[in-house]
C-alpha cells in the first residue's frame, strides 16, 4: 500500500499534465505565430526609434539612457524570441502525437511563447510610453510650469479653448482683447492645466513674442524649448530647418503670447496644424486683424470681469478684508471697482495702491482722483503706458484722432456711429471728394478700433462707447500724458450749474461740457484754437450772450442740441469755419439771419425744433456748401402764402441748395407732399401729420425711387388707409428704411398695400403702431431679418400680430432680431401668432390690458430665448395663460416679472 500510493499519485498527476498538453497542442500553433507577429512588430518599432535617435544625433542631441536602454532590451530580446522561434518549428515538424514527453516538452515550450509574448507586449507599451524629447541625457518635459498668479473669472474662457481644441478641424486658435484685459494670464493658465490633464500632446511651448519682434527670437525661444543648439552662424532658414525636422514628429501644443503683427510659421520652422498631425497653435494679441492675419481658424475675445469676480480680484490684492467690509469703505471701494468695469490689470494696480488706505478719508480721495486725474494715482501710469503701446500700433493718425474725440463724451456713454463720424466729417479729420464714401470710410475707421480692442458695442447695435479707463487713457493722451490737461477740457456730465471760467477755455482745443445743468453763457471767451464746442443735453441752458461767439475763429463743430436755447446770438457769423452746427431739439422759433454768412457750413440739424414757425430765406439761401438739413419733426410752413411769409424759406430754395444729399422735412398738406418728388433722391427722413385727403400714400413708384428713406412717422392723418409702393419699384423697395412710426391713423386698414417679399424692407428695425384702431394685423413684418422691436399700442381692433393664413412659406428664420415684443391697451388681441417661433434674439415681451391674449407663441426658455429673456405682464393675466405642454410654464416661470414689480 505504502508503494501503491506514490505510484497512483504520480499517475494522477501525469494523467492531470497530459490532459492540460492535449489542450495546448493547438494552443502551441497559435501562440507560435502570435510570436513571430509580435517580433515583428517589435523589430519595426525598434528600427523606428533607432532612425529617429540617428536623425536627433545629427542635429546634435543626445540620446537618452531611458531611450539607450530600452533599444538594448529590445535587441536583446529579439534575440531570445529568435531562438524560441526555431524551438516552436522544430516541435511542429515531430511527428510523434502521443507521446507524454513529447507533450510535456510542447506544453513548457507553450508556456514559454505566451510569457514571452506577453513581455513583449509590456516593452511595447513601455515604448510608446518614452518620451521623445531628449537633449544631452536628460529628458525634457512635455510642459514647462510658468509662474501664474490666482486665476478668477477665467473659467469660461478656459472651457472655450478646450473644446477648440478638442475639435480636429480647428488647428490656430486667435485670442485677443484689449491690454491689460488678462490674455497672458488665460495663456499661462492654459499652459499650466496641461501639467496635469491628460492632454495627449508629446511637448507644449511657450513663447513670448511681444511688440519688438523679430523671427530669431522665436526661433531661439523654441529650439531652446526644444534641446537645440544655437548656432549664430546659421541663417534663418538652416534654423527653420532644425526646428522642422525635429516638430514634424511631435503633436506639439505652441502658445504664442502678445503677438502684433502676422508671423510666418513655416518660415520660422513650425509646421502648420491640420487634421493629420493634430498639432495646435494658441496665439494672443490685442487686436482681431493680427488673429486673421495669422489664419486663426477661429477667434475669441478675452471679455471683462463680471462684477463679483472684478470685487474678488480687487480684496485680493488689497488684502485687508477687515477695511473692505467696514461700513465706511465699502461703498467707496465699490465706486471704484466699478470704474475699474472689470480691467483686471486697473482691479490688480488700484488694489495694490490701497492695500494700505486704513480711512474713509483716503479711500475719498482715491475715489476723486480716479475720476478726475486717474493718472496721479499710483500705478495707473503704468497702465496707461501698456494702452499707450496699443495706441501707437493704430494704423493711421486718423484712427488716433478718432479715439481720442470719442473720450468727449460722457463715461459708458454710448454714442451713435453716425453721430461719430459726422463729427469726424466737420472737424475735417475725415476727407473725401465724394459724400458716401467719406461716411462708409468713418464706419470702417469705427470697426478698426473696435478690431484693435478700443472700442466696444454700445447698448445697441448703431452704437459704440470706451472703457472707463481707455477713455482716462485718451485724455491722458490728450493732455500730452498730463503736460497739458487744457488742451481737451472735458467735462461732461459732472454735474456743473455754471460753465468753467472762460479763462481756462484760451488753450482748449475741444471743449464737451454735455449733459450739464448750466443754465446760462454769460461770458465772452477767447478761443484761438478751440475747434469743437460741445454743450448738449444742457436742458436747463436757455440763454446765450450777443457776442458769445465772437472769438471762435477755428470753431468747425457746435452741438447745441437738446438745451433750452429760444433765440441764436448773431454773433454766430463770426464762425466762419464752421462745418457742422446741431440745434435739434432746442425751444428755437426761428433762426437768425446771419446764420446764413456760414458759407463752409455742411450739416444743420433742426429735427424735434417743435417751436420754429419760421425760417427766414436768407438763414438757408446763403449756405452754398450744405450737404445735410434735417427739418424732421420741425418746421412744415412750406405752402403758407401771405405777406408776413414772403420771405420764407420754400422748397425752391431748397432746389437751389446743390450740394444737398440728404434732407429731412415735415409735411402739413397734400400737395406741400406732392412736391416732393425733387427731392426723391435726397430725403432720409419724412415727418407727414395732419394731412388731410391723404387715402393712400405712394412712396415708390420707379425703381429707385425712396431708396435713401431712412425713416417714416405719420401722425394725424385721419383719411390714410393704406401704404403703397407702384408694380414698377420691383421687390427690394425702401431698402435703407430702418424706423417706421404710425400714430393716430383711424382710417388705416392695411399698412402696406402691396406684399411684403422677402427683399422689402430688409433694413427696418423698429416698428411703432398707435391708436389705429382698424388695423387687424401686422403680418408682413415676419419677413423682416433686420427688425429688433415691435411696439403695438392702442390698436382696438387688431386681433392678431401675425395671421398664419397671410404668411407665404412657412415660419423658417422668423424674426432673427427681434429683440422686444411690446403691446398695450388692444383689448381684442386673441394671438401673436398661432405658430411657435425660435425667437433668437429676443430680449423681452411686454404685455399690458390684453386681457383676451391666453397663449405666447414660444418655445421653450432655452431654445427659444437668450438668458436675459423676460416677459411682463399683470400677474393675473399671467396666472391665466395657457401651455400647450406640462411644464412649459415653470420654466418661463422665472422669466416673468409683473408689471408693478418691473425696474
Amino acid at each position: 500500500m505504502d508503494v501503491i500510493t506514490p505510484i497512483i499519485s504520480i499517475i494522477s498527476e501525469l494523467i492531470d499534465l497530459v490532459s492540460k498538453s492535449i489542450d495546448t497542442v493547438g494552443d502551441l500553433n497559435n501562440r507560435g505565430t502570435s510570436l513571430k507577429t509580435a517580433l515583428e512588430e517589435l523589430t519595426e518599432a525598434r528600427k523606428d526609434l533607432v532612425s529617429q535617435v540617428n536623425e536627433a544625433e545629427a542635429l546634435g542631441l543626445t540620446c537618452t539612457n531611458q531611450v539607450k536602454g530600452w533599444l538594448q532590451r529590445a535587441e536583446n530580446l529579439e534575440i531570445e524570441i529568435g531562438s524560441i522561434i526555431q524551438d516552436v518549428d522544430q516541435q511542429e515538424q515531430s511527428t510523434l502525437l502521443c507521446c507524454c514527453a513529447n507533450c510535456s516538452s510542447r506544453y513548457k515550450l507553450s508556456k514559454k511563447v505566451l510569457k514571452k509574448i506577453d513581455f513583449m507586449k509590456d516593452l511595447m507599451e513601455k515604448g510608446k510610453a518614452l518620451d521623445m524629447n531628449w537633449v544631452d541625457g536628460y529628458v525634457i518635459a512635455p510642459v514647462m510650469e510658468i509662474p501664474n498668479g490666482q486665476v478668477i473669472g477665467m473659467d469660461v474662457m478656459l472651457e472655450k479653448v478646450y473644446e477648440l481644441l478638442d475639435k480636429k478641424e480647428i488647428g490656430i486658435v486667435g485670442v485677443y482683447g484689449m491690454g491689460g484685459v488678462g490674455k497672458t494670464t488665460l495663456l499661462k493658465c492654459i499652459n499650466n492645466e496641461f501639467l496635469t490633464l491628460n492632454h495627449g500632446f508629446n511637448i507644449v511651448i511657450w513663447v513670448t513674442v511681444s511688440k519688438d519682434f523679430f523671427a530669431e527670437k522665436i526661433q531661439q525661444a523654441i529650439m531652446s524649448r526644444l534641446g537645440l543648439s544655437w548656432d549664430e552662424a546659421e541663417d534663418q532658414e538652416q534654423r527653420a530647418s532644425k526646428i522642422y525636422k525635429v516638430l514634424k514628429m511631435k503633436k506639439f501644443l505652441l502658445l504664442l503670447d502678445d503677438i502684433w503683427e502676422g508671423v510666418d510659421l513655416e518660415k520660422i520652422g513650425i509646421p502648420l496644424p491640420n487634421r493629420e498631425n493634430k498639432c495646435k497653435v494658441i496665439l494672443t494679441s490685442r487686436s482681431m486683424d493680427v488673429c486673421s492675419d495669422m489664419d486663426a481658424h477661429c477667434k475669441l475675445k478675452v471679455e471683462f470681469l463680471r462684477e463679483k469676480e472684478s470685487w474678488k480680484l480687487f480684496a485680493e490684492k488689497v488684502r485687508r478684508y477687515d477695511i473692505l467690509n467696514s461700513q465706511p469703505i465699502r461703498s467707496h471701494a465699490e465706486a471704484i471697482v466699478k470704474k475699474c468695469r472689470g480691467l483686471p490689470l486697473a482691479l490688480i494696480t488700484i488694489g495694490k495702491a490701497m492695500a494700505n488706505k486704513e480711512t474713509e478719508e483716503e479711500w475719498i480721495a482715491a475715489k476723486d482722483m480716479l475720476n478726475n486725474s486717474p493718472s496721479e494715482l499710483r500705478g495707473m501710469k503704468d497702465v496707461f503706458t501698456l494702452l499707450k503701446f496699443s495706441y501707437e500700433e493704430l494704423a493711421n493718425d486718423t484712427l488716433k484722432s478718432l479715439l481720442l474725440y470719442c473720450s468727449l463724451f460722457p463715461e459708458d456713454c454710448s454714442i451713435e456711429k453716425e453721430q461719430l463720424v459726422e463729427y469726424m466729417v466737420g472737424e475735417e479729420l475725415l476727407v473725401s471728394s465724394h459724400e458716401g464714401s467719406v461716411h462708409y470710410r468713418g464706419h470702417a475707421l469705427i470697426g478698426s478700433l473696435k478690431v484693435a480692442c478700443f472700442l466696444e458695442t454700445g447698448n445697441q447695435g448703431t452704437q459704440v462707447k470706451l472703457h472707463d479707463i481707455v477713455r482716462n487713457f485718451a485724455l491722458w493722451i490728450a493732455s500730452d500724458g498730463g503736460a497739458d490737461d487744457m488742451k481737451f477740457l472735458v467735462q461732461p456730465s459732472a454735474g456743473l450749474t455754471e460753465a468753467p471760467s472762460v479763462e481756462i477755455w484760451k488753450k482748449a482745443h475741444r471743449i464737451s461740457l454735455i449733459d450739464n445743468d448750466i443754465t446760462e453763457l454769460s461770458e465772452v471767451p477767447d478761443c484761438p484754437h478751440l475747434s469743437t464746442l460741445l454743450l448738449q443735453w444742457n436742458n436747463s441752458l436757455n440763454k446765450i450772450s450777443r457776442e458769445f461767439f465772437q472769438l471762435m475763429p477755428a470753431l468747425k463743430v457746435l452741438d447745441l442740441s437738446y438745451t433750452s436755447i429760444r433765440e441764436i446770438p448773431e454773433s454766430i457769423s463770426h464762425l466762419v469755419e464752421l462745418r457742422y452746427l446741431d440745434l435739434s431739439g432746442t425751444k428755437l422759433s426761428t433762426l437768425p439771419k446771419e446764420m446764413g454768412s456760414l458759407a463752409k457750413l455742411r450739416y444743420l440739424d433742426l429735427k424735434r425744433t417743435h417751436y420754429i414757425q419760421t425760417i427766414p430765406r436768407e438763414a438757408i439761401a446763403g449756405l452754398s456748401e450744405l450737404r445735410v438739413l434735417n427739418l424732421y419733426f420741425s418746421y412744415g410752413g412750406w405752402n403758407v402764402q401771405d405777406f408776413e411769409t414772403e420771405n420764407e424759406i420754400r422748397f425752391v430754395d431748397l432746389a437751389k441748395l446743390r450740394h444737398l444729399t440728404t434732407l429731412g422735412i415735415t409735411v402739413t398738406e397734400l400737395t406741400t407732399l406732392e412736391e416732393l418728388f425733387i427731392f426723391k433722391n435726397c430725403i432720409q427722413f419724412l415727418y407727414i401729420t395732419s394731412c388731410e385727403r391723404l387715402y393712400k400714400l405712394q412712396l415708390s413708384s420707379n425703381p429707385g425711387d425712396g431708396k435713401r428713406l431712412r425713416r417714416l412717422s405719420i401722425i394725424d392723418c385721419c383719411d390714410l388707409r393704406c401704404l403703397a409702393v407702384g408694380i414698377e419699384a420691383e421687390n427690394y423697395w425702401l431698402p435703407r428704411l430702418e424706423v417706421l412710426a404710425l400714430n393716430n391713423l383711424p382710417s388705416l386698414i392695411t399698412v402696406w398695400e402691396n406684399p411684403v417679399t422677402h427683399g422689402a424692407l430688409q433694413n427696418l428695425r423698429s416698428i411703432t403702431i398707435w391708436h389705429c384702431n382698424k388695423l387687424k394685423n401686422v403680418s408682413w413684418v415676419i419677413n423682416l431679418p433686420k427688425l429688433e422691436m415691435i411696439y403695438l399700442f392702442y390698436c382696438k381692433g387688431m386681433e392678431e400680430v401675425i395671421n398664419v393664413d397671410d404668411v407665404v412659406g412657412g415660419v423658417a428664420n422668423t424674426f432673427p432680431s427681434l429683440r422686444t415684443l411690446s403691446m398695450r391697451d388692444i383689448p381684442h388681441l386673441t394671438s401673436i401668432s398661432r405658430w411657435k417661433m425660435d425667437f433668437p434674439s429676443l430680449q423681452q415681451i411686454a404685455v399690458i390690458d390684453c386681457p383676451k391674449l391666453k397663449k405666447l407663441p414660444l418655445k421653450s426658455p432655452g431654445v427659444s430665448a437668450p438668458h436675459t429673456f423676460t416677459v411682463y405682464g399683470e400677474k393675473g393675466w399671467w396666472d391665466d395663460l395657457e401651455w400647450d405642454e406640462a411644464g412649459v410654464e415653470s420654466a418661463f416661470l422665472p422669466h416673468f416679472i409683473p408689471t408693478g414689480q418691473a425696474t
